[in-house]
């Protein structure tokens, strides 16, 4: 039986170049459910990805992934992270590093469907460096879930993607929440976080404002992006 929570954040605190970049923050996110951050630019959410998954340490607090600490043996084989640029990557193609990347695993999802579901067949031999920011964004995604996780981190999976690749970017999405996986994705887009959320927290200045179901933070008197523009502040410089 797996835990019944997939991740656990406790009261984390982290300074970084002398700013408070997660100020107590703490959040919980479920199998078989997407978790979406909320968070003006500097709120603290790719610094949460990056301790979540062992990147950074925190200062203090507690975080469990799959019952196991960040960055150990024992959570990394379980997670799949989508980072926001992979720059390691730049001379591969697509299609060469995607059956690379799923050989490392017992039961990889099969390459070349999940090329066709999200277009990539379409640039599967062209160099990453050469594919445009959304072709990447894809080439990221591919890579993060093709291992089958059961715990999968997305940091902005569909900047830069167009309608058509962002409604397949969240059937792909919506289909892993079937199949029982955790997601947590970051996400400037309301519509994105109202149409896939089971669960949405909000961040400001590194704490977390307000967490429920996008139904019980409007409340059904105002939108998701009204009740963000409430609680959130632009970045600081």
């Amino acid at each position: 039986m797996p835990e019944p929570i997939a991740l656990s954040v406790a009261e984390v605190r982290l300074r970084l170049g002398g700013r408070s970049v997660l100020d107590g923050l703490s959040l919980t996110a479920a199998f078989a459910a997407v978790t979406a951050v909320l968070g003006p630019n500097g709120a603290g959410k790719t610094t949460l990805i990056r301790c979540c998954t062992g990147l950074l340490r925190p200062d203090s607090g507690t975080i469990s992934v799959l019952g196991s600490a960040p960055g150990s043996a024992a959570a990394n084989d379980r997670i799949g992270l989508m980072p926001q640029s992979a720059g390691a990557w730049s001379g591969v193609r697509p299609g060469e590093l995607l059956t690379y990347l799923a050989a490392l695993y017992v039961t990889p999802l099969p390459v070349t469907e999940l090329s066709a579901a999200l277009g990539i067949d379409a640039f599967a031999d062209t160099p990453y460096r050469r594919l445009s920011g959304g072709q990447q964004q894809l080439v990221n995604l591919a890579g993060a879930v093709v291992g089958r996780p059961e715990l999968v981190f997305l940091d902005e999976p569909t900047a830069g993607l167009d309608p058509h690749m962002r409604h397949r970017v969240w059937d792909l999405v919506a289909g892993l929440r079937d199949a029982g996986v955790a997601i947590v994705l970051t996400t400037h887009s309301m519509e994105e976080a109202e149409h896939l959320a089971d669960q949405v927290v909000m961040l400001d200045a590194g704490r977390g404002v307000a967490s429920g179901t996008v139904a019980e933070l409007t409340g059904g008197s105002t939108t998701l992006e009204a009740r963000f523009l409430q609680l959130t502040r632009p970045e600081r410089e």
